[in-house]
């Protein structure tokens, strides 16, 4: 039995890898969304509005800066990771009712982001778009500058898989995770909040995590 057990400790994270690997990939050709219901590395779950997602690297990625700023600019993942970097560990609150505790996100502050931007006067909002073509998001400005809220690089301390929104996505850590958007190609200052995918389905904007929803989770912060 001990043999068993250690034979199980050795193996465990290479099974862990492989079946991530596997439900996210089915997740990425997956059109009825069932894959992302089942729990996956760490207890996460693959949630995607879009029925395939392009994977995107070092070569082909890049992240546009534009609307209502001084500075319109376009990161490549490189120009990213040269930029200062923010490491805070939180726990994760699904929307759904799971939660992952203790999950450390890595990268640049958005706040940064948008003061190398440039912020015009009149902006009160900032919307996310991704390059699954479908999904989109949005930030009050007073949100959006909030220390806790990071364009990630990384996600328990590895570069963000493609599974998990890499290679960069949102984290807007006091808030629901559907804030954090995945697969993060465009940030775009504007005048007002826009509802992004979910906000029009009905869920909030403002999504703090026990203050809204309906739920009484504890707060992350």
């Amino acid at each position: 039995m001990l043999g068993l057990g250690a034979a199980g400790l050795v193996t465990a994270p290479y099974l862990q890898r492989g079946l991530e690997a596997f439900l996210g990939a089915a997740s990425d050709r997956d059109p009825t969304g069932l894959t992302g219901l089942l729990p996956n590395g760490g207890g996460f779950r693959y949630y995607s509005v879009a029925t395939s997602v392009p994977r995107k690297g070092p070569g082909n990625y890049r992240l546009t800066v534009d609307g209502l700023v001084d500075r319109p600019t376009t990161y490549t993942l490189d120009d990213l990771r040269s930029l200062p970097q923010t490491r805070m560990v939180r726990d994760v609150q699904c929307v759904t009712g799971w939660r992952v505790p203790d999950t450390a996100f890595e990268g640049v502050r958005l706040s940064r982001v948008l003061d190398a931007a440039g912020v015009r006067p009149g902006a009160g909002a900032v919307r996310f778009t991704c390059f699954d073509g479908t999904y989109s998001e949005s930030l009050t400005m007073e949100q959006a500058r909030r220390p806790d809220v990071l364009v990630a690089l990384r996600m328990g301390d590895k570069p963000v898989e493609h599974a998990h929104g890499g290679p960069v996505r949102l984290y807007v850590a006091p808030m629901y995770f559907y804030k954090s958007a995945k697969w993060l190609s465009g940030i775009s200052v504007t005048s007002d909040v826009r509802p992004g995918y979910w906000e029009e389905r009905g869920y909030d904007v403002d999504a703090w995590v026990g203050r809204s929803n309906g739920r009484t989770d504890t707060p992350t912060v």
